[in-house]
């Protein structure tokens, strides 16, 4: 069972009634003298205690993305793939099928040379005969730190809740392609540094590897971002530096945009990979942040330094402020109807693009 799945967290909420229901019945029904009924008693009282504890340390982690499995939570890899393990090129790279019509794939980057997990979701109109000639803007989605794409998944609901918003006319179809922001586990706020080159894995390579396998459009205003928390951060940051990639850009609840000195110590460093540095540059992307009023990790004033630094032909649209709500997927997800048709109005429309035949999918068993 999945430690971040809905299943186990309702087995805990299932457990934690039936320890203080069983409590109610059996307290006064421990046989023997009191100086033997008080340990029972006392086993009873800790089993209420543990199950409860365990909800609201399971709540938490699905809120933050502490702990993306067991193998994580444990510190055992089980013999399974690390985030360190160097895969495969991106013309080698396979996609496997995993829950929901997603794929999954785990390869190294041409430019970065850094490795990393990568998953993808097609809509529905992708496989339909009348659209084999077709090709498809593209969203990219990123998780916060700590975090794994699975993130998205699993406190997101994807696919359904996109699948939903796509089916109801408010988003148009488009790939969705979720990658690790950190391969190697290594956080640099999605900026180059001497040893992990992050924006180069997210904003070179990874498009490289969906647009060979996947039947995309390829300029750079067919192309969107967004994320939460590190996320939400990364998203400005990267079309600000990529406009050529990425025409759009969506933050929910982001980290401060004038960047970590817990993450990019170096201040020249920090300063080169903040928005409100990069601003400076002009870049021709559209943005949209988005926060809540009661989140003390991406307070309202960090999107004020935002709007107070952008200049034409940059765009920074009206934000959206949640009156309340705090840095979770909660949140995140009652800013879903608002953020993602927004980032679909700023993409290209699918379209079938003559003399560039469909690209074929590598599916492994």
């Amino acid at each position: 069972m999945s430690l971040t799945g809905s299943a186990f967290f309702y087995v805990l909420i299932a457990a934690t009634v039936l320890a203080v229901a069983a409590t109610l019945l059996l307290w006064g029904r421990v046989p023997g003298p009191p100086s033997v009924r008080w340990l029972p008693r006392v086993v009873m009282i800790a089993l209420c205690q543990a199950t409860a504890i365990a909800v609201v340390a399971v709540w938490i982690n699905n809120s933050y993305g502490l702990y993306s499995s067991w193998n994580d939570l444990l510190g055992d890899d089980n013999g399974s793939v690390t985030a360190a393990m160097p895969g495969p090129p991106a013309d080698r790279a396979m996609f496997t099928k995993a829950s929901d019509g997603i794929l999954e794939t785990y390869f190294r980057g041409k430019d970065s040379k850094l490795s990393g997990e990568v998953l993808v979701w097609t809509p529905p109109q992708y496989d339909e005969p009348q659209y084999r000639n077709y090709r498809f803007p593209v969203m990219v989605l990123l998780h916060g730190v700590p975090g794994s794409p699975s993130s998205w998944v699993e406190g997101g609901s994807l696919p359904g809740s996109i699948a939903s918003l796509m089916a109801s006319g408010a988003v148009k179809p488009a790939i969705v392609v979720i990658p690790v922001i950190d391969p190697g586990g290594v956080d640099t706020d999605c900026s180059d540094t001497a040893d992990h080159k992050n924006a180069t894995w997210l904003a070179k390579d990874v498009p490289d590897l969906v647009d060979a396998q996947f039947r995309t459009l390829t300029e750079a205003k067919a192309w969107g971002i967004i994320g939460f928390s590190t996320g939400g951060l990364c998203s400005v940051k990267l079309a600000m530096q990529y406009p050529q990639t990425f025409a759009s850009a969506v933050a929910m609840d982001p980290d401060p945009f004038a960047g970590d000195p817990g993450v990019l110590s170096d201040p020249r460093l920090r300063q080169a990979n903040s928005p409100l540095w990069l601003a400076q540059k002009r870049p021709a992307v559209s943005l949209f942040v988005a926060t809540s009023a009661q989140d003390r990790f991406s307070p309202v004033s960090n999107i004020t330094a935002l709007q107070q630094a952008v200049q034409y032909p940059t765009t920074l649209a009206a934000p959206l402020v949640l009156a309340q709500g705090g840095h979770n997927w909660g949140t995140w997800q009652r800013m879903f109807p608002t953020v993602f048709p927004w980032l679909s109005d700023h993409l290209d429309d699918a379209r079938a693009v003559a003399g560039k035949p469909g690209s074929t999918t590598k599916i492994g068993r």
